[in-house]
Order: C-alpha cells, then structure tokens, then sequence
C-alpha cells in the first residue's frame, strides 16, 4: 500500500535581512517581526498528519527509504531527504555569498553533515526595478578576486540582473550571488545550510559585532569563468506545465490549472507540491488536503497517481530528484 502525502509543520527563520512581507503573504498571526525565511518542507520538520504524524521527515525517511524517497535518491543519499524547499522575503539585501558543491562539501565540511547547494529561485514578487547578483560581469582571476575583496571594490566585479515575477534564477553551487532588497521568492536546494559570505554591508549581529565573513572558502568554491546565464528559459511540457529548471538534482516545474487534473509521478522520485496562487485540491483514492497559498505537500515516491482539483484557478510549482 502507498505511503500517505505529507504536510509538514513549517520552520520559520528570522535573520536581520527579513521583513514582514512574506508573513503577510502566508497569513502568520505568529510570525517574528523580521521573517526571512519559512523552511516549507526540510529534514527536521514535523510530520502533521497520518500514521507518522510527530516524527520528523528524516525519521520517515530512515524508516522508510526508497519508498517514500525512491530508489535513485536512497542510492544517493541514504536515510535523508535531499530537497530543501523554502520562501525567502528580502526586506534588505542578502549578503554577497556563495555555496561549495558536493565535493567542497564532503571533503571540508564533513562534520556539518552537510552537501554543496546547488539552488533555484522562482521570483514571486519584487519591486520594480529589483536586481539580484549572479556571477561577475566578466572571468576574473583568484588573485583579482581577492584584491577586489580587500580593497572593497568587490561590487565593480559583480553581475546585477534585473529580475521581474515570475522569472526563475538557477544558482548552481560555486556561484557567487545574493538576492538584492524587495524581492520574495520560492527557492528549492540541496539539503545544506553551507554559506560563504564575502561581503555583508559591514551589517552587525544582535551583540553589536560583525558578521563573519569566510573569504578563505570562498576563495577555494567560487566560479570565476565566463559568466552564466542566470534566468532559465521555461519550457512548455503542455497542459499547462513549464518546465522552469532541470539539473542532476532536481527538476521545478510551474503548472498552472483551471480543471481537475489526474497526475503521474514523473520518475523514481517524491515530488514537492507548493501552491501560489488560489486553492486546490490534492487527493487520492483514500485521503485528500486542501492547500491554500503558500501550503506545500510531500508525494511519496510509490505513490503511482494523484488528483488535483482547483477552485477556479491555481498556480503551483512540482519539485523532484531525476534519476
């Protein structure tokens, strides 16, 4: 028998960067005043409903396995769940950073338990005129990195892109970036929390001191080559589906319906549901959620088909691992 879908409990993260925003668009009564970030669907969030309702999705997946994961996942990563999906509201601006890859990752950071992060971002609202940071403007070498850096002319070297709702931004580990003030968006990743700051506005923690900077790191991941495209190029899969990002760790796709819909999983995968805009309905033969905006579900990877039905209509993202 199929394992059931999973609503998880959300993991709410205030940093200095956040604001009120997102916490409007989620309808938090409870939410600190500086919410930056809500963990939608993570390793250590609890399980709300169902026959594993109180344990965490790690303990579902050390339980269960390729079942609930699939079998290319479980190969990969064993008892944990690889995606970490989230929303982001940047009231100021991040700090310019970058993330090692699987090899920085395992190799250096070991004891974190941690994987490189490689990240998506789908853009739900901005200001107009809002920009984000990708890569330089041009391939620099390690040396001019670090003058650059030391004699704080760093924002010469980047790359500003301007970025409107609806774009989506592939941020492939060793990228240097940062998400600019007055955007919020959707962001799945890798399974990790392993940041690199190189520059952060010279901004101070809650005791009054400096944020750390790990300009030694980044110095060993950053990409410094021939700049990358950052906005994706969506492609029409049909039936209302984009396919918005694909790469060996996850695909994004945007579906946008106004009828009800029977879907299949598209591989040996899970899949991540998280909805944007209206209401819908996920169900299948033996249990149903309703999702309001910003509400997410797990699709088990043994489970063959579900249902979706909207009220009018509704715009959602699917997350998965290809094989």
């Amino acid at each position: 028998m199929p394992l059931p879908i999973l609503r998880l409990g959300r993991r709410l993260e205030q940093r200095l960067w956040g604001g009120q925003q997102l916490a409007h668009w989620l309808n938090l009564t409870d939410a600190p005043p500086r919410l930056a970030e809500t963990w939608e669907i993570y390793n250590d969030n609890i399980i709300l409903n169902g026959p594993l309702e109180g344990h965490t999705l790690r303990q579902a997946v050390m339980r269960y396995g390729a079942q609930l994961v699939g079998q290319a996942s479980f190969a990969r990563y064993g008892a944990e769940f690889p995606l970490l999906a989230k929303f982001i509201d940047a009231a100021q601006p991040l700090s310019v950073q970058v993330h090692p890859d699987d090899t920085y990752a395992h190799t250096h950071e070991a004891h974190t338990g941690f994987h490189g992060k490689t990240e998506a971002w789908y853009i739900i609202d901005c200001q107009p005129d809002s920009d984000i940071i990708h890569d330089f403007v041009q391939p620099i070498d390690r040396q001019q990195y670090a003058e650059a850096i030391n004699d704080g002319t760093l924002d010469g070297l980047l790359r500003h892109v301007r970025v409107v709702p609806g774009d989506t931004v592939f941020v492939p580990a060793g990228t240097v970036h940062a998400i600019n003030a007055g955007i919020m968006l959707f962001e799945i990743q890798q399974t990790s929390d392993l940041t690199y700051r190189v520059y952060d506005y010279h901004r101070r923690d809650a005791n009054g001191n400096l944020r750390d900077l790990h300009i030694a790191q980044a110095l060993d991941v950053s990409y410094l080559g021939q700049p990358r495209a950052a906005r994706t190029t969506p492609i029409d899969r049909g039936h209302g589906v984009r396919e918005l990002v694909r790469s060996e760790f996850f695909v994004m796709e945007h579906i946008q319906q106004s009828q009800p819909s029977t879907w299949a999983r598209p591989g040996d995968s899970f899949q991540i549901l998280t909805l944007l805009n209206g209401e819908l309905m996920m169900s299948t033969d033996s249990e149903s959620h309703q999702l309001t905006r910003g509400d997410s579900l797990i699709i088990p990877a043994d489970m063959p088909t579900y249902q979706s039905t909207p009220a009018n209509d509704a715009t959602w993202l699917r997350c998965w691992v290809p094989s």
